[in-house]
């Protein structure tokens, strides 16, 4: 069965889906996107997701290239005609197709690229069980970090250094030693008391969704978190280390740059977050 994407108003085939080459998303990265996981059926924390994109769009100065109330219903379509039960919905906004020139043009519609694609929620598990590696990079990105912007460079630079040292992601990290966030995810530590810590999304980082939930996981489990920075040091000296975002949920670290982080494995409390994870996440039938 071909996979099948959305492509401004039309549903097409995956292999035959093609914008503009004067789309501003091509041209300049004017756009942003959003990922939903889809876990057993259901799209998670879709309207939160959506309200992001509406900031994301609003700072950008960017029109909904639909009307809010249809862009739900494309996204279960694109999951539909592409059977996923567990995977994922991409959604794509940019500025729309015009002739390349710096300054906003005047009168054009946006684009809007929806795809979905399956994946393997047992490999996922899998690798929770074993746990995964991060390396630090320097901080190099532009300051608007909280825009869910397509200008996503210094991240693929970062996590390809990260491949490239067998890590599954990187960490960038502020000149006086402070994490921020992942390529593609937020950080946080449990400290020796069992406290979570990650840094204040009001700047410097994105406001991840599956953090936002996060927060309520921990409170159903009595866990107490406390919104502030820490640096590489603490990180590599915590009781557990995890990342997340909305494909790995609560994921453990068990090394930073090459360093073991307590004694190497998995923590308990890390998987007790992903364990519940499901029960507190606003779950919409894809």
């Amino acid at each position: 069965m071909p996979r099948i994407a959305y492509v401004n108003g039309r549903y097409v085939a995956h292999a035959d889906a093609f914008v503009h080459i004067e789309d501003r998303g091509y041209q300049f990265a004017d756009g942003v996107y959003e990922v939903c996981e889809v876990a057993r059926g259901f799209i998670v924390d879709m309207p939160r997701h959506l309200g992001r994109l509406n900031r994301s769009l609003t700072e950008l100065l960017i029109d909904w290239p639909v009307t809010r109330g249809v862009l739900p219903i494309i996204m279960r379509e694109v999951v539909r005609r592409n059977h996923v039960t567990d995977g994922l919905v991409y959604l794509q906004v940019t500025r729309g197709v015009a002739s390349r020139d710096f300054v906003f043009p005047a009168g054009t519609k946006p684009s809007l690229v929806v795809t979905a694609r399956k994946a393997d929620p047992a490999a996922a598990a899998e690798r929770a069980e074993s746990g995964i590696k991060v390396i630090t990079v320097p901080e190099n990105r532009w300051d608007r970090v909280d825009i869910k912007s397509v200008g996503l460079l210094p991240n693929v630079l970062a996590k390809q250094k990260a491949k490239e040292a067998g890590a599954q992601e990187a960490w960038f990290v502020d000149a006086d030693g402070t994490v921020k966030e992942g390529g593609s995810s937020n950080a946080w530590i449990i400290t020796r008391d069992g406290v979570l810590v990650t840094r204040p999304a009001e700047h410097g980082i994105l406001r991840g969704i599956t953090r936002t939930t996060l927060f309520e996981v921990a409170a159903k489990l009595g866990l107490k978190i406390e919104e502030r920075g820490f640096s590489v040091a603490e990180a590599k000296a915590a009781r557990e280390v995890f990342i997340s975002s909305a494909t790995t949920i609560a994921m453990p670290i068990v090394a930073i740059d090459g360093a073991p982080v307590a004694n190497g494995h998995p923590g308990s409390i890390t998987l007790s977050l992903r364990q519940a994870f499901f029960d507190v996440a606003e779950k919409s039938p894809a």
